[in-house]
């Protein structure tokens, strides 16, 4: 079925990132698969399926062109010209040796600004070959596309490589969000991930954001900028840019 479903089956669901004050700053693009038996299926359940069967290329590219199309249409509207896009880019999908030109063909071929697309690596995919990752992040770095490390301080990641990459962002794993204000641990945690971002001159998101509790504990440790259920699940074009007025140009605050 994976095979036959490509460019007809896949949608991309869009869940909203926010600055401290509400303000949606921009999305990450996440890829849905419409099954025909299963219904809608999370990447979960088939991302490593399609890892496996090498299907990943060309479903990754799909996503890439996809996303790009969709900044390309907010660039002419004033209420989501500033938005960001993330896309996750599979380990897979990096080590192509034309990982590189894909990319810089898609933002061209769809108009969008390059500056506003991020990324999303794991730290599994830049440690599995370092010097790979330095020069394929740095030759896209070079158009302005930024590079976010997802699931951030759950791998094994090394110090001494991070400060190499030519990351933008860190993102602070949910995995830590959702019990930061029971456990000392994964407060500890996500301080010293905040203070290790904030030396390294990067940005900084935190995932998993369900409660204004956590979102206000991340705030006052520095971190200001948020995603999760608390501002939005990840839903379809049409509902994330009714959610946030995107079509109007009287503000976009999410509607009540």
């Amino acid at each position: 079925h994976l095979r036959q479903s490509l460019g007809q089956d896949f949608l991309l669901h869009y869940q909203a990132q926010v600055d401290g004050s509400g303000q949606v700053i921009g999305a990450e693009a996440l890829l849905r698969w419409k099954h025909p038996q299963r219904g809608l299926m999370l990447p979960g359940d088939f991302i490593p399926l399609a890892e496996e069967s090498g299907l990943i290329v060309p479903i990754g590219l799909w996503v890439l062109e996809t996303a790009c199309a969709q900044l390309a249409a907010w660039s002419s509207r004033p209420k989501a010209a500033y938005l960001t896009l993330s896309v996750n880019v599979s380990p897979v999908q990096f080590k192509q040796a034309d990982f590189v030109e894909r990319v810089l063909e898609a933002v061209e071929v769809s108009g969008a600004n390059p500056l506003r697309l991020k990324l999303e690596i794991t730290e599994g995919l830049a440690m599995n070959d370092v010097q790979d990752a330095i020069a394929k992040m740095s030759a896209l770095r070079a158009h302005g596309i930024g590079f976010s490390m997802d699931d951030f301080g759950t791998g094994y990641s090394s110090l001494a490589y991070l400060q190499r990459l030519p990351l933008s962002q860190l993102k602070i794993d949910r995995s830590f969000v959702s019990d930061v204000l029971i456990d000392p641990h994964n407060a500890a945690i996500v301080r010293t991930i905040i203070s290790l971002g904030q030396t390294l001159g990067l940005a900084l998101i935190a995932e998993g954001v369900e409660t204004e509790m956590q979102m206000e504990f991340l705030a006052t440790q520095g971190c200001h900028a948020f995603q999760g259920y608390l501002h939005g699940r990840p839903q379809p074009i049409e509902a994330f840019e009714a959610a946030w007025k995107i079509r109007r140009d009287d503000g976009y605050r999410q509607s009540a």
